[in-house]
């Protein structure tokens, strides 16, 4: 996919889907057409920061959304604060991630 900050009563941009069109075409030349497209808004957090860290209600549920458009990149660190998470240790490096800076 891509990303066009447009605003939220913006029409669609075809040439987004004509640059994803070529783009799978390099790599993938006899696809067949679309059967359809698709646009929605992502959601994103107010301080744009991923939420991090287990859940007030259950300790058992650990957080990890909310990366914007880097969460395979952000991914591997995230997973080390979640394994951290998990076995019990003190992640204070997590802490500004915390979901709890919503509450």
């Amino acid at each position: 996919g891509t990303v066009e900050l447009g605003g939220l009563k913006a029409p669609p941009n075809p040439r987004r889907l004509a640059l994803l069109d070529r783009g799978v075409r390099q790599f993938f030349p006899d696809l067949g057409q679309p059967s359809s497209q698709w646009l929605g808004f992502r959601p994103s957090l107010p301080d744009s920061r991923p939420v991090i860290g287990p859940s007030a209600k259950s300790p058992n549920v650990i957080y990890a959304f909310g990366h914007g458009h880097l969460g395979l990149t952000l991914a591997p660190a995230t997973a080390r604060w979640v394994a951290r998470f998990i076995a019990g240790q003190d992640v204070q490096s997590a802490a500004d991630f915390a979901p709890a800076r919503f509450g």
